[in-house]
C-alpha cells in the first residue's frame, strides 16, 4: 500500500533544483533497486571444482544465499608459480560457469527412481515373500517377468520410489547372485577416479568387499595409450601444462587446445612471445591451428605415416650426417638402442628377432639371479658383451644394481651403440611393410611398395652357451635401416636422398598424408635443432583422437620416437604430453587401498571393460576383421589362428589378461567342493581346469551361467557416451529394443571363433538389474532399472587431481544435497548396511577364489621369457601366476560388510602399503587417523580407524598417500633407495612435516609432495615433466631393458608387425558394403570416415544437455561435413541427415564447413538422443548417439601380458576400444518423424511402462 500511496504522490516529492534546473532532487524511494542488489547478494561463498574428467581441476567460487546456489565465479588464489613462469590461473571455462544450471533444473534427479513395471512386480513379490532375496528370485526364475521388464528398458516408466524400499532390492538382487552365481557376476563402472576420488572409492570399496568386479575406464574410452607401457612400462604420465612454458618448441598434435584445454590454453599462447614455434597438426582447421606458425593437415588416420618421415629426417641429419653429440650420449644411456638383437632367417635374409639375455651365454655371464630377463649390449671399451644395469632381472631380486649408472658388473662401461665400423658384414634384414594395402572403400592412399621391404644391416657374428653361431645387430643400427637412412652399405632398398619415394621419407609420406614433404624437412630440422641446441626442450601436444584409430599404438610411437630421437624425454620443456582426462589420480597409493578394501581383502576383482563388453555385448559375433588382415607378411598365419576374441580367451586363460566372471562355475561353491574334496582349492582348481571339468567363463559367454546379472554405474554416462557399440548394448546386454542392421556370424554362414562356445541362440538381456547413480536424467538413467540420485559437485565433499597442475583440490559442499539426493559416499554406505542386514541366513563368512592377472609391478611380470606356451594346448604345464592367472583364496564376512565398509582394515599394519613395485610400513599412518577420526568401540571392526563420512574418507587417503603426507614421501623414496642402489629421500626431505588433510585444501588448493609413484618432481626449480626422474636421479624405466623401449620384441608383438613403429593405414571394417543402397529413401547416399572429437559446448556429455549450452550451440545432435561431400548428396546446412551402417544408425541436423575435408565426418562426442531428436527412418527408433554406429574391435597385441612391461595393470595395458576407422552412410532425410504419436498412444504407453 506504501508503494501505491508514493506514487500517488509522485508530483509531491520535488524538493528542490540544481544545476541551473537541469537536475532536480527528490524525496523518492530507492526501494526500487533493491531487486538489482538481492540479485548479486549473498550469505557465502564455498570453494568448490567439478567433477565432469576435463583435466581443469579449476577453483570455483560458489554462492549460496538462502541455503540455495546462485552463480559461479572463478577462484583466483591457487598458490604462485615461480618467478619465471605465468601462474595456473585464472581457470575455467564456459562450460564450468554453467554448472549450476543442472542443480535446480527439470533435469535434475530428485527422488530414487525404479522402472515401474520392475517395481509392480517387486512389491508383489513382496507381499508374497518375507525374505527380500527369496523376492528378487521370484521375479529373476520367472523368464516371462524378466523380458516383461527388460523390454521396457530405454521406454520411459520410471516411477518414484524411496530409499529403503530401493535398498532393499538392490541388496537382495546382490546376495541372490552371490548366492546363486557367485560375487564375481556383479559388475561396477566408474570411471576417472581424480575427479572425484572419494565417490569413485564409495562404490569399488563396496563392490570389493562383497567379491564383485571393478571395470576399467582407461582402456574402453580408448584414452589409454599403449604405446606408453610399451615404451616407458608407464601409463601416461605427462608433463604439467606450466611446463610448456618452458618449452623452445611445441608441436600440438591432434590435441586442440583452445578448446579442450581451455584453462590451460594461455600457457600456450604466452609461450609465443618468448620466440617458441608452434606447429599444429590436424586434418581439419581446428581452434588450435589459428595459433599455430604452421598447420599440417595430414589425411586423417595417416599421422604415423607422418611420424615416421618426421624421424627420418632427424636421424639422417642429426643422428648420423652431422651426430648430435647430445642425442647420442641420450640414446646410450637412456634407450634401448644399444641393446643386442638375434637376427632370425627370413625368405630374403634375415628378420629381427628377441633381445639377447644373459642366460643365452656361457654362465649366463655370470648372472645368476633371472638371467633370462637381463638384456646385453657390446662394451666399448672393452670390446665384450656385458649385461649392463637397469634390465627388469635386477628389479626382481638384485638389490641396489637396478638403475641407469653406466656400469656392468660394477665396472664402468660405455655401450657401443652402432656395429658399422666393428662389423663382420652387412646382411639383408627384412621389414615388413603395410602402406600399400587398399581400403575398400577407396579412401585412404596408398604407396605400393614390397610387402617386406629388405635393407642392409651391420651384424656381428657370435657364438651362443648351446655352440649355435647366430648374427646380431643392436637395436639402432635397425632403426636406422628400418628408417631408411643411408649409411653406406650399398642398399638398393634404400631411400638416397628425401625425393626418393621408398619409406619412410618426406616423399614417401606426401603421397599417403598429402603434406608437402619441404615441410616435413622443415619441421623436423627445426625440431631437432632446438631440442640439440636446448637439451631436449621440443615438445609435443597429443590429443586422443590420435588414440582412437585400430593401430593407434603406430601413431604414437612414431611420435614417441622422434622424441626419444632428440632427448626430449624426462628433460624439462620437453616431451611428450598426451592430455585426454584427468588421468593423474595423484595420491594414488593411499587410495587404492580405500578404493578396494585392500586394508579387508587382497587381491580385488579388476576387470578390462574394452574385453568385457567385446564378450558380454555380443559384439564378437559380428566381427568382421580377419586375423590374416593385420598379420605381419613374415608371420607364419598357421601359428595364428582363429579369430580376435580367440586371442583374448587365449590371454585370459594364461592369465594376460583379467577375467569376469573368471569361471564357469560359482567360486564360492568351488572352495566348497575342493574342501570338501579335501583338497587344497588352488591346486583343485588347476586340476579341474586341465581335466576339463571346470571352464572359464570367457571360453562361454553366452552360457546364461556365466552372465553378468547386475551393475552398478556410477559417475559416468556409459550408455550414452561411451559405449562403443551402443546398439549391442541395447540388444544383448539389456534385452530391449535396438538398432542392430547386421547379421552375426552364424546367420551370414562365416567361419565362427575356435576358443569360444558358439550358441545360434542370442543371448538377450543378459543383466538382471541396471543400478545408475546420477544427478541427471542422463541416457543411461533412462535404460537402467533403478536410478539413484546423486549430490551434485557443490553438495559433497571431495577430491580431485589433474594432469595439468601440481594441486589436490576439493569439492565442497556448499549446500545440502536437493531435494532426497544423496553423496555417492552415503548411498553405498546405505547399501552396504542393507546388504549386511540381509545377508544373515543367505551367506556368512564365505571363501571365494580370486582369479588374477598376471600383473605389472610385481615379480610375476617375468612370466615367459622367450616363446608363448598355452597349457591348454599342452605345451605347458598350467601354473598359476605363470602360465595361468594367480589363484588366491580370500574370506569374505558378508554380514558385516557395513563394519569394513567403515572401517580402516588390519592389512595395512600388517602388511603395509605402496605401488609400482615397492611397499612400505604404514602402522605409524594408520595410528595416526585413529587420533584423527577417532576408532570403533566394538565389533569386528574393534579399535580401527573409523570411515563415517566422506571427510573421513579424504583424510584416510590423503594420511596415507605419499603425495600428500611428507613422512610416507621419505619412507617411498627410501624403499625405492634400496631397490636402485642410489639415495632419492632427498627429493621429499625437505618436506617431511607436511600433512595435507581436507580441511587445509578447502582453504586453498595445495601443491602434492613428490613421491616415486611419479616420474617427475614437484620443486620449486622444475615444472613437473614425465621422466624426468628417469634420467636426472637415474631411476630405469619399469619396461624389460630399464630403459625407454623403442623394440618391442614379444613373439606376438613381431607376429603383428609392430616390433618396430611403422605405418599401418586405417583398417576396413566392412560396415558399409551390406547396407549402403539396399534401404534407399529416394536421396543420395555416400559413405565417409567417422570421427568424433571432443566439443565446445560440453565436457564428454555433461554440460550439452544445459540450457545454457544448448543456446550456445545448435541445440541439439550435429553433424559437420565438407561442402564438397555435401554437395555430392544434395545436402546443405542444417538439413536433417542420417547416418548409418550394420551396427545401428542414427539422426542429426548437417553443419556443412569448409573446415571439414573432403572424405570424413565429424560429431562432436558426446550428443545425447535427449534434445531435439527425431526418428531414424533405418531403425525406426528415436535418434542414435554416436556410438550407435560403431562396434568395438580388439587388437591382439594389446592383450599381450607376463612379460615386463607388457603385462596388465588396472587401466595401465589391456585391449582399447577404438572407433576412428569406421564408416558410416549418409545421406538426406526424406521424412522427419518425431515420433511424438497421438494422446491416446502416449496413455497406451505410460499404462504399459
Amino acid at each position: 500500500m506504501s508503494h501505491f500511496l508514493d506514487r500517488l504522490t509522485f508530483f509531491q516529492r520535488l524538493k528542490g533544483e540544481f544545476a541551473d534546473g537541469h537536475g532536480v532532487t527528490t524525496a523518492e524511494s530507492r526501494r526500487w533497486e533493491d531487486a538489482y542488489r538481492s540479485r548479486w547478494q549473498h550469505d557465502k561463498i564455498v570453494r568448490s571444482t567439478h567433477g565432469v574428467n576435463c583435466t581443469g581441476s579449476c577453483s570455483w567460487k560458489i554462492y549460496v544465499k538462502n541455503g540455495l546456489v546462485t552463480w559461479e565465479t572463478q577462484q583466483t588464489d591457487y598458490p604462485r608459480t615461480r618467478p619465471d613462469l605465468p601462474n595456473h590461473e585464472p581457470r575455467g571455462c564456459a562450460r564450468g560457469a554453467s554448472y549450476s544450471w543442472y542443480i535446480y533444473s527439470a533435469n535434475r534427479l530428485k527422488y530414487p527412481m525404479v522402472r515401474g513395471h520392475l517395481l509392480r512386480l517387486w512389491r508383489q513379490a513382496r507381499e508374497q515373500h518375507e525374505d527380500p532375496v527369496e523376492a528378487w528370485a521370484s521375479i529373476v526364475e520367472d523368464a516371462e517377468k524378466c523380458v516383461s521388464y527388460k523390454s521396457r528398458r530405454g521406454k520411459g516408466g520410471l516411477v518414484r520410489s524411496n530409499w529403503e524400499e530401493v535398498n532393499e532390492l538392490i541388496a537382495a538382487a546382490n546376495i541372490y547372485t552371490i548366492k546363486r552365481y557367485g560375487p564375481d557376476r556383479i559388475m561396477g563402472f566408474s570411471p576417472i577416479p581424480a575427479m572425484s576420488m572419494v565417490s569413485y572409492a564409495a562404490g569399488s570399496r563396496y563392490l570389493s568387499l562383497i567379491g564383485g568386479v571393478c571395470m576399467s575406464f582407461y582402456d574402453w574410452y580408448c584414452d589409454l595409450p599403449p604405446s606408453s607401457p610399451q615404451t616407458w612400462g608407464e601409463q601416461t604420465d605427462v608433463p604439467e601444462s606450466a611446463d610448456w612454458y618452458n618449452a623452445g618448441f611445441i608441436m600440438m598434435w591432434g590435441s586442440n587446445v583452445p578448446q579442450t584445454r581451455t584453462p590451460d590454453a594461455h600457457f600456450m599462447t604466452e609461450v609465443r612471445y618468448k620466440g617458441t614455434q608452434i606447429v599444429t597438426v590436424s586434418p581439419d582447421y581446428s581452434e588450435a591451428s589459428k595459433f599455430a606458425d604452421l598447420w599440417l593437415a595430414p589425411r586423417q588416420g595417416t599421422d604415423s605415416a607422418l611420424a615416421m618421415a618426421l624421424g627420418h629426417v632427424i636421424l639422417r641429419e642429426f643422428h648420423v650426417d652431422k651426430p648430435s653429440e647430445y642425442f647420442t650420449e641420450y640414446a646410450r644411456q637412456y634407450t634401448d638402442m644399444p641393446l643386442l638383437v638375434q637376427l632370425d632367417p627370413a625368405p630374403g635374409g634375415y628378420q629381427a628377432g628377441r633381445l639377447l639375455r644373459a642366460s643365452d651365454f656361457e654362465k649366463s655371464l655370470g648372472q645368476d639371479n633371472n638371467p633370462d630377463w637381463k638384456t646385453v649390449a657390446w662394451d666399448d671399451a672393452s670390446d665384450a658383451i656385458v649385461v649392463p644395469n637397469g634390465s627388469i632381472g635386477f628389479r626382481w631380486g638384485d638389490e641396489g644394481l637396478w638403475n641407469l649408472e653406466q656400469k656392468a658388473d660394477g665396472a664402468d662401461v660405455k655401450l657401443r651403440l652402432s656395429l658399422l665400423d666393428s662389423r663382420d658384414d652387412a646382411v639383408a634384414v627384412g621389414f615388413p611393410y603395410f602402406g600399400g594395402r587398399e581400403h575398400e572403400l577407396g579412401r585412404f592412399t596408398p604407396n605400393p611398395q614390397d610387402d617386406v621391404i629388405y635393407r642392409k644391416v651391420p651384424i656381428r657374428t657370435i657364438r651362443l652357451a648351446d655352440g649355435n653361431e647366430i648374427r646380431v645387430a643392436t637395436v639402432y643400427d635397425l632403426l636406422l635401416a628400418h628408417y631408411g637412412i643411408d649409411r653406406g652399405l650399398d642398399c638398393g632398398n634404400t631411400p638416397v636422398d628425401y625425393d626418393d619415394n621408398k619409406p619412410y621419407t618426406p616423399a614417401w609420406q606426401e603421397q599417403i598424408t598429402g603434406v608437402k614433404r619441404e615441410h616435413v624437412i622443415q619441421v623436423a630440422r627445426q625440431f631437432a635443432d632446438n631440442a640439440n641446441k636446448t637439451r631436449g626442450r621440443s615438445m609435443v601436444i597429443l590429443g586422443a583422437g590420435l588414440n582412437h584409430w585400430y593401430h593407434m599404438d603406430m601413431n604414437y610411437r612414431g611420435i614417441i620416437n622422434m622424441l626419444v630421437f632428440c632427448g626430449c624425454i624426462g628433460q624439462s620443456g620437453g616431451g611428450w604430453s598426451h592430455y585426454v582426462g584427468q588421468e593423474k589420480l595423484r595420491p594414488q597409493t593411499g587410495w587404492q587401498p580405500l578404493a578396494f578394501a585392500l586394508d579387508w581383502i587382497r587381491p580385488p576383482r579388476h576387470m578390462n571393460s574394452t574385453s568385457f563388453f567385446y564378450a558380454h555385448s555380443g559384439q564378437w559375433r559380428y566381427e568382421k576383421l580377419k586375423v590374416a588382415d593385420i598379420l605381419s607378411p613374415l608371420a607364419d598365419p598357421q601359428q595364428f589362428p582363429g579369430s580376435l576374441i580367440d586371442f583374448n580367451v587365449r590371454a585370459e586363460r594364461m592369465g594376460w589378461l583379467p577375467s569376469a566372471p573368471q569361471l564357469g562355475e560359482n567360486p564360492l561353491q568351488v572352495v566348497k567342493a575342493a574342501r570338501d574334496a579335501g583338497q587344497d582349492p588352488k591346486a583343485y582348481v588347476v586340476e579341474q581346469l586341465k581335466s576339463g571339468e571346470l571352464t572359464m567363463a570367457c571360453e562361454d559367454p553366452d552360457n546364461p551361467a556365466n552372465y553378468p546379472r547386475n551393475m552398478f554405474i556410477w559417475r559416468s554416462n556409459l550408455l550414452g557416451s561411451s559405449g562403443k557399440g551402443h546398439e549391442y548394448f541395447l540388444k544383448h546386454l539389456l534385452g530391449t529394443d535396438h538398432g542392430v542392421q547386421g547379421k552375426d556370424l552364424g546367420e551370414k554362414g562365416e567361419d565362427k571363433p575356435m576358443e569360444i562356445a558358439w550358441r545360434d541362440e542370442t543371448a538377450r538381456g543378459k543383466l538382471e538389474l541396471l543400478v545408475t547413480l546420477d544427478f541427471r536424467m542422463s541416457t543411461t538413467c533412462l535404460y537402467s532399472d533403478i536410478v539413484l540420485p546423486t549430490a551434485t559437485w557443490y553438495e559433497k565433499d571431495d577430491l580431485n587431481t589433474s594432469d595439468m597442475h601440481p594441486f589436490i583440490h576439493p569439492l565442497c559442499e556448499a549446500v545440502n544435497p536437493a531435494w532426497e539426493s544423496r553423496t555417492d559416499w552415503n548411498i553405498y554406505k546405505g547399501l552396504a548396511k542393507k546388504f549386511s542386514e540381509l545377508a544373515k541366513g543367505h551367506l556368512g563368512v564365505e571363501e571365494d577364489i580370486v582369479a588374477a592377472p598376471v600383473l605389472h609391478d610385481t615379480p610375476a611380470e617375468m612370466a615367459q621369457a622367450f616363446d608363448v606356451k598355452d597349457w591348454r594346448k599342452g605345451e605347458c604345464e598350467p601354473v598359476p601366476g605363470k602360465t595361468m592367472p594367480n589363484l588366491v583364496v580370500v574370506e569374505r564376512d558378508y554380514p558385516n560388510v557395513y563394519s569394513r565398509f567403515t572401517a580402516l582394515g588390519p592389512l595395512l599394519e600388517k602388511l603395509g602399503n605402496g605401488g609400482k613395485g615397492i611397499t612400505w610400513d604404514t602402522s605409524h599412518e594408520v595410528q595416526l587417523l585413529r587420533e584423527l577420526n577417532g576408532n570403533h568401540k566394538s565389533g569386528t571392526n574393534k579399535d580401527m580407524p573409523r570411515i563415517e563420512s566422506a571427510i573421513d574418507a579424504a583424510d584416510t587417503l590423503m594420511t596415507l598417500a605419499p603425495e600428500t603426507n611428507g613422512e610416507v614421501a621419505v619412507k617411498a623414496w627410501a624403499a625405492l633407495s634400496k631397490q636402485t642402489g642410489r639415495d632419492h629421500t632427498h627429493l621429499a626431505l625437505t618436506r617431511e612435516d607436511d600433512k595435507i588433510r581436507f580441511r587445509d585444501i578447502k582453504a586453498q588448493p595445495r601443491k602434492i609432495i613428490s613421491s616415486p609413484t611419479w616420474s617427475g618432481l614437484e620443486s620449486e626449480h622444475v615444472s613437473y615433466n614425465a621422466g624426468y626422474t628417469n634420467v636426472h636421479e637415474l631411476i630405469p624405466w619399469r619396461t624389460l631393458s630399464g630403459r625407454q623401449q623403442l623394440y618391442q620384441d614379444h613373439t606376438w608383438m613381431r607376429a603383428f608387425g609392430e616390433g618396430f613403429v611403422c605405418y599401418k593405414p586405417p583398417m576396413n571394417m566392412r560396415t558399409t558394403a551390406d547396407i549402403q543402397g539396399v534401404r534407399g529413401n529416394g536421396n543420395e547416399e555416400i559413405a565417409l570416415n567417422w570421427i568424433t572429437p571432443h566439443q565446445k559446448w560440453g565436457i564428454h556429455s555433461t554440460y550439452t544437455d544445459n540450457l545454457l549450452m544448448l543456446t550456445l550451440s545448435r541445440g541439439g545432435p550435429c553433424i559437420w561435413m565438407s561442402e564438397v561431400d555435401a554437395r555430392k548428396i544434395g545436402v546443405v546446412d542444417n538439413d536433417w541427415i542420417e547416418a548409418f551402417n550394420v551396427n545401428g544408425a542414427l539422426v542429426a541436423r548437417a553443419v556443412v564447413s569448409q573446415r571439414v575435408p573432403e572424405g570424413m565426418v565429424m560429431m562432436y562426442h558426446a550428443q545425447e538422443k535427449l534434445v531435439n531428436t527425431p526418428g531414424s527412418e533405418i531403425s525406426g527408433q528415436r535418434g542414435g548417439i554416436h556410438n550407435s554406429v560403431t562396434r568395438t574391435v580388439l587388437k591382439p597385441t594389446h592383450m599381450i601380458g607376463g612379460y615386463a612391461q607388457l603385462s596388465y595393470g588396472f587401466n595401465y595395458y589391456g585391449t582399447v576400444g577404438s572407433n576412428r576407422d569406421e564408416f558410416v552412410v549418409i545421406r538426406k532425410m526424406q521424412h522427419v518423424d518425431w515420433l511424438d504419436g497421438d494422446d491416446e498412444s502416449i496413455y497406451q504407453a505410460e499404462e504399459q511402462a
